[in-house]
Parts: C-alpha cells; structure tokens; sequence
C-alpha cells in the first residue's frame, strides 16, 4: 500500500482507500452469495447424486477439508504475492467451482467436487480478510466488523435467488452455471481496485534486517511472544465458531424438538440468531471505536452465554426465540476481532496469521455438530448447550488476549474500556 493511502489521524481516506473498501465490500458479498446458493441447492444436489443425509454428511467434511487446506496456502501467498492477487485467484476459484457439485452423478464425483469448491472457498476467505485488514490499517479506525455483515448479506440474498429459482423448476447445474459466471465476471471487476501490497515501513524493515544480522535477545524474546499470541486467537476463534455452528444446526431443532414448537415457529430460532449477527456486526465497528475490541469480546461473549443459557434453560418459546437472538448479538462482533488482531500482530505476516485464526475457527464451525450431536446421548439437548455456554464464559475471561502486544502492532485499537 502506497504512503498515499494512509491517511493522517482525523484525515479523510483517500479516493483509493475508499475504493479498496468497496471493492473489499463486494469480495464479502461475493463469497456470502456463492456459498449461500451452494447451501440453497443442497437437498437438490443429494436427490440428483441419490444419497443418504449420512452420505452427504461425510461427503460435506470434504468441503471443510478443501476450505482449510486453501486457507493455510494461500494464507502464505497472500503475504508473498499481496492479498489482492489471491483474491483473484480465490474469486476465481470459488465462482467456478460452485458449479461442480451440480454437474455431479456420483458421491465420489460430489467428494471430489466439494474438495475443489472448498478450497476455493478457502483461499477466497483468508486473503479477503487479509485484505480487509489492509484497508481497516490505512482507515486507521475500525472497519472489520462491517465486512462480515455484508458477507451475511450476501447469503440472504443468496436464499432469496436460490428459493426464486427452485420456484421457477431451474435445473439445479444450470443455475449454478450462471453463478459462476457472474462471480468470475464480478472477481475481475473488482479486484483492481483492491490495495496492492504494502510496503515495509522502516522500523519493520530495520527490525527485519536487524534479525538476519543477529537481533539481541530481548528483541528475539518479544517476537517469539507473537506467534502465542496468534495460537492464542485461533483458540478462541474455534471455542466461538463452534458456538455459532451449534445456532446454524441446532437452534430451529431446539425449539421443534425440546419445546414442541411448530415448524414455522422453530425456524424463527435461526432467523432471530442470524438477523442478530448480521445487524450486530454492522454496528460493532462503532462500538470498538468507542470501547475498544476487549470490550467488544469480553461483554459480546458474556452477552452471548446469558442469551445461549437463556435459551437451553427457558420452558417457554417466546423466552427461547430471545435468547437465541440474544446469543446472535453476542456473538457477532467476536469474531471480525480476532481477524484484526491476528493480521495486526505481524504486519508482514499478516495472511499467514489470519489463515491460521480462520481455519482453527473453520474448524470449530465443522465441529459444532459433532459435539452436540453425541452429547444428547448422555444429557438432553438444551443441556448439551452449556458446553458452549462455557466456551462463551471462556472467551470474556480470556478476552485480554486482543491487546496489541508492545512489539508494536499497528491495529486501530481504541483503549478507554480495555484498561
């Protein structure tokens, strides 16, 4: 990133700033929408392949595998060739891939066709945070949260096609064909307007320097606290995701199986859980202008616990529907920080830190069922719901972790409520 497009404090962003950000706005949508009509067209994919909800079950760990696999690559590419060559690849990738899975006729073809369509999702989603990171540095304030509100739109809008479509008898590979034309079209139009690579500032290529001719042992000792630091924020990436993979599995369930609620009323669990996340994310950015991202987790995660405890404690629906919505507004703004700090923590690794956050939360999105799932074996299911209450609680005790460390990192972070 050129010295022009970062702004002094209390500047305007410059014209090429803000064309990154809505460039960076539409890689979001992109990825939400693409992904949201492979969800839409999945019962469709399983009637057409002729397997068993078991079958497509395994058949979806293929997805997860080629979504972390992309992550942790292009996570280092993204720091060696900048973010915004990966997201052309990664744009390119995803788009065209999401068409696979309709053109299969066997599971093995379908395994092989999410393997691909998850490694471009993948890539696609680590160097658009990367990206995003980017950006949110040259605004100097925070901008994060609001990225991840737009990728939730995305897959609203996603749904809404999807359903139009089914509803007019499509077929299911030639609908996905047009998505992925048109995400290929939409990759190529916006990626010139992304930031290129940032350059090293002096003090990061003095220190870098420093390293080869032999740093001293102090300043050895601080950058070896970093990658801690890093593991530290997958950790409770993946504690949270998971939570939120247990709202996208297990809510509408919750209320259909536990509180005998009707079918269209259940399903109001996920839509309050889902609007929540997305309103929430798009006035965090605000919040931690003002409270700073400790403040943003410690309070978001503790809101999250009381909703989610709400929830899988209540004997009464409307109580239930409150507390999954609450537990949305906890969790929305949770995650979006993570990503800051992590590519804040080592400008000059940034891609290869936020792969490794993202794909340990990747991981606890997939995990998500299977933890629940043979936990109701043992206990019902909304008390299988403590276990994330107490991955809540966890991430407001370890919520300090998001300070910058004194190596310097150069995330925006307001501090009046994180002393």
């Amino acid at each position: 990133m050129s010295e022009s497009t970062v702004p002094t404090v209390g500047s305007p962003p410059s014209r090429r700033l803000r064309t990154a950000r809505a460039c960076t706005f539409v890689a979001f949508a992109l990825n939400g929408f693409v992904m949201g009509m492979w969800i839409v067209h999945i019962p469709a994919v399983e009637h057409h392949v002729g397997i068993t909800h078991a079958v497509l079950g395994w058949l979806l760990l293929f997805l997860g595998g080629g979504a972390f696999v992309g992550m942790q690559l292009c996570g280092v590419l993204a720091d060696r060739f900048g973010s915004r060559n990966i997201v052309l690849a990664g744009g390119v990738l995803c788009s065209g891939t999401v068409v696979l899975p309709g053109l299969a006729d066997s599971a093995w073809t379908l395994a092989a066709a999410l393997l691909a369509l998850g490694f471009g999702n993948g890539c696609l989603d680590v160097s658009m945070n990367t990206q995003a990171v980017q950006v949110e540095r040259g605004y100097g304030r925070p901008v994060m949260s609001a990225f991840h509100a737009v990728f939730s739109v995305g897959g609203v809008l996603a749904a809404l096609a999807g359903a139009r479509a089914i509803s007019w008898g499509r077929q299911t590979s030639l609908t996905l064909a047009g998505v992925a034309v048109a995400g290929v079209v939409v990759t190529l139009a916006l990626v010139p307007g992304l930031l290129p690579p940032e350059r090293p500032s002096p003090a990061t290529a003095g220190a870098v320097a420093e390293d080869r001719a032999g740093a001293p042992a102090a300043a050895r000792a601080t950058r070896r606290r970093t990658p801690s630091q890093v593991w530290a924020l997958g950790v409770l990436a993946l504690l949270l995701m998971l939570c939120e993979g247990v709202a996208n599995d297990w809510s509408v369930l919750h209320l259909k199986d536990v509180l005998d609620a009707p079918a269209a009323t259940a399903a109001l669990a996920y839509g309050g859980f889902a609007t929540a996340m997305t309103v929430g994310r798009f006035v965090t950015d605000r919040v931690v202008a003002r409270c700073g991202r400790v403040f943003v987790v410690r309070y978001g995660a503790g809101c999250a616990a009381i909703g989610l405890a709400a929830a899988a404690l209540s004997p009464w629906i409307p109580l239930a529907l409150l507390g999954w919505t609450l537990f949305g507004i906890g969790l929305s703004g949770c995650i979006p920080q993570f990503f800051t700090a992590a590519g804040n923590a080592d400008p000059a690794s940034s891609g290869a830190n936020v792969s490794k956050v993202a794909g340990m939360g990747y991981v606890g999105m997939l995990a998500g069922p299977a933890v629940i799932g043979p936990l109701t074996h043992l206990v019902p299911l909304n008390l299988a719901f403590l276990l994330p209450v107490a991955f809540c609680v966890a991430a407001v005790c370890a919520a300090g972790i998001l300070r910058p460390a004194r190596s310097g990192a150069t995330a925006p972070e307001p501090a009046p409520a994180d002393a």
